[in-house]
């Protein structure tokens, strides 16, 4: 049984708050980075961009549309609004922080998302920060995979799991429509609390085996993300960027 004070527990309780989020990358090797972050919750978004220290690889940039040219970040061809990465890491934790210890959810982020983060994070010494602004980390993937098992689904990529399930296509392979869609996906699935409990993890734990699923069950209740109270005007102030034509963060 789960301890009611370990943070998996505290993540799957009532009225905690639910932050979806994502990541575009140079790439999908282990030595990959950060390109784009993007965030949501409810009416609130983050969208900020950063120019990689590595070179984009090919396939990368065909799929996303992320070049650079001269230092500078161009997404399909026009010039990008962009910050140090520590600045992206930064703002994402005060995001985080004015959201009282959301739920940070994305899909497939335990094997590749949060696992590019976490190196992030460790290379500034924000990584404790993080998991204190968090309540833990859920990954819609294995979550899709349970809920819908059964449905004969040949795809569980989220975009084919969009159009199955919320019946909508959208523009994949960029984080701030990824996110958008996603959250709209998870308010679909409408998953249970322990549902959410079995494919929840946080940073120190996302490298164990992830739990068995268990036999299909007809699933009562749900958990819902609760509504947002206004937090763009004091976030703000707490992201520091420059003149750009595209890019940086967005409120309601």
């Amino acid at each position: 049984m789960e301890n009611e004070n370990s943070p998996l527990a505290v993540a799957t309780s009532p009225g905690r708050s639910v932050v979806f989020f994502d990541l575009e990358t140079t790439g999908l090797g282990q030595s990959c980075e950060i390109v784009q972050l993007a965030a949501v919750s409810g009416g609130h978004s983050l969208n900020l961009y950063t120019v990689p220290r590595c070179r984009m690889q090919r396939g990368a940039a065909k799929v996303t549309g992320f070049r650079v040219r001269r230092h500078r970040l161009y997404h399909h061809r026009c010039p990008v609004l962009t910050n140090t990465l520590k600045e992206v890491l930064v703002s994402f934790i005060a995001f985080l922080r004015m959201l009282d210890r959301p739920t940070v959810v994305g899909h497939n982020i335990r094997r590749f998302d949060c696992p590019v983060l976490a190196r992030a994070l460790d290379e500034f010494d924000l990584k404790a920060e993080f998991q204190l602004a968090v309540s833990g980390c859920l990954d819609t993937l294995p979550l899709a995979r349970e809920i819908l098992k059964g449905r004969g689904l040949q795809s569980f990529r989220q975009e084919n799991l969009v159009r199955i399930v919320v019946g909508i296509s959208y523009e994949a392979h960029d984080a701030l429509e990824d996110v958008r869609a996603l959250q709209r996906l998870y308010s679909a699935l409408r998953p249970t609390p322990e549902q959410v409990l079995r494919q929840s993890f946080t940073l120190d734990t996302m490298a164990e085996p992830a739990p068995k699923q268990p036999p299909a069950a007809k699933a009562k209740g749900s958990c819902k993300a609760p509504g947002q109270w206004p937090l763009w005007k004091s976030f703000k102030q707490a992201v520091k960027v420059t003149e750009g034509p595209k890019g940086g963060t967005t409120g309601p």
